[in-house]
């Protein structure tokens, strides 16, 4: 069905996809979601010192 060198590139393409799929859902899953977070806390907490500089002008 194959030669050797189909089976070689067949295998590294099914390890390509592989570790494409597992990397698209960490990312989706855990770094995505921590940037989004973050990035949210930041904006809160520069809001909340401008309010505090605001008050104790």
């Amino acid at each position: 069905m194959f030669d050797f060198d189909q089976y070689l590139g067949f295998l590294a393409f099914l390890t390509i996809l592989t570790i494409g799929f597992w990397l698209m859902i960490f990312l989706l899953t855990f770094v995505i979601p921590y940037w989004i977070g973050g990035s949210i806390l930041e904006i809160l907490k520069e809001k909340r010192e401008a309010k505090k500089a605001k008050r104790n002008q």
